[in-house]
């Protein structure tokens, strides 16, 4: 039976690469399919939990997990001769930046290495990490192709970026449109094969190349009109305007204006990193990229700008940062996950620690942390009048704001989420 007839009838099996937020919700939602589907991780602690049908993604259900492991159709491993077994294998490793901001896509080749001595002809290989442009056609497909096999003919190759929206209810995995590229015409229709029985929307694009640009212009957009409102703020506050007001008056523009916020700095797997594999890639042809350098500049200096604000809310109250205790609410990358990654509150902490700052924190989705070797537990929101400063980084919905601001002496909001209460505490409220 062809690769295509196998994926057509539902008897291909899937091994996924990587459980972590990209994999882990893939995997499930490719066994909805009917498909079976064994998860590759390396982190034994992983499996287990898989095996067990304990999810450790907020947005995958335990219980549904357990019944497509109990039913079969989900299997978990950390022995990579799994892959020798499967018709498609798809790469969900993560790809972070290294010490000096360059792309680190050893994760990638690690996953390579695993699968290169187990191919067999017919097999699909989708690769669905982030990585620069050309990385797909440049480095992986010649180290594949080092085993004698011809992409497009003996295996086929694709890229299809995530768009993974950690916390988001109305698009997940599913209901995602699906961007697809192949690095033959025939690797394309493969893959397209493979995820219409999967996705709702396929969006086919010329090449890897192309597809893997798609990922990387998603969230440049979004860092670049980030920094840029970023910037409006400090200005805003250097003209003694409240940036919100400018905002929302600006977003009832009924075309030619998207609405972005300001906030404390960038955070999760993507939008931090991502623009800086591109520009990164640019380097390598002699071109810079300006607006992604500038914005990356901005940034990545916003939590300095709130402990600056900070600084100024409690020398109003003839206060230092040196001794003050300061309560500081959410450290998750955005409201209502448990995810840190590149979370901006971290950096935020730091600062304030160096500085001589008191500090502690409320997370209600993240019970613990342990920040440059100390150990912090999210504290309850209570007392909080024993807090010289409470500074809101993280706009969790379950916390009453009203309440916060009614029982603290000063709140640094930099999420406006106390947007409406100005005039119940005037003198409390400082924000960006």
């Amino acid at each position: 039976m062809s690769l295509l007839d196998k994926i057509r009838q539902h008897k291909a099996h899937i091994t996924v690469i990587g459980l972590g937020y990209v994999g882990l919700p893939l995997l499930v939602e490719v066994a909805k399919a009917g498909f079976q589907v064994t998860g590759y991780d390396r982190n034994y602690s992983r499996v287990l939990d898989v095996q067990r049908g304990n999810s450790y993604i907020r947005d995958v259900s335990s219980v549904e997990l357990t019944q497509l492991v109990r039913s079969g159709f989900v299997t978990a491993t950390s022995d990579p001769d799994c892959i020798a077994q499967s018709d498609v294998v798809i790469i969900c490793v993560p790809t972070p930046l290294n010490k000096s901001r360059s792309p680190d896509n050893g994760y990638i080749v690690a996953a390579a290495e695993d699968i290169i001595p187990r191919m067999h002809p017919q097999m699909l290989l989708v690769l669905e990490s982030t990585t620069f442009p050309g990385f797909t056609r440049e480095v992986l497909l010649p180290r594949l192709q080092d085993s004698g096999f011809k992409a497009g003919e003996d295996f086929y190759l694709a890229f299809s970026p995530e768009r993974v929206d950690p916390g988001n209810q109305r698009f997940q995995t599913k209901n995602t449109p699906k961007v697809v590229g192949g690095t033959t015409r025939n690797c394309l229709e493969m893959v397209r094969a493979l995820y219409s029985e999967v996705m709702e929307k396929l969006v086919p694009v010329s090449s890897t190349d192309a597809a893997e640009m798609v990922k990387l212009l998603e969230n440049t957009f979004r860092a670049v009109n980030i920094g840029l409102v970023n910037e409006v703020a400090i200005m805003c506050q250097k003209l003694g305007l409240d940036t919100w007001e400018v905002i929302d008056a600006a977003a009832t523009k009924p075309f030619g204006f998207m609405p972005f916020y300001p906030g404390p700095g960038l955070g999760g797997h993507c939008i931090p990193v991502d623009p800086l594999y591109l520009s990164w890639k640019l380097r390598t042809l002699k071109y810079e990229a300006r607006f992604i350098d500038l914005a990356d500049q901005i940034n990545t200096g916003m939590p300095e700008v709130v402990v600056s604000r900070l600084q100024d809310a409690l020398n109003d109250k003839m206060l230092a940062v040196r001794a003050s205790q300061i309560l500081v609410v959410g450290v998750a990358y955005k409201r209502d996950i448990d995810d840190i990654r590149e979370s901006p509150a971290l950096d935020v902490i730091e600062l304030l620690q160096q500085k001589g700052a008191n500090v502690r924190y409320h997370d209600p989705y993240v019970p613990s942390l342990t920040l440059t070797g100390h150990s912090f537990a999210s504290v309850p929101l209570t007392n909080l009048s024993e807090y010289d400063a409470v500074v809101v980084l993280t706009d969790h919905s379950s916390i009453d704001y009203k309440q916060l601001v009614a029982d603290s002496v000063l709140v640094l909001d930099t999420r406006n989420a106390t947007r409406g209460l100005q005039s119940y505490s005037k003198a409390k409220i400082y924000r960006l």
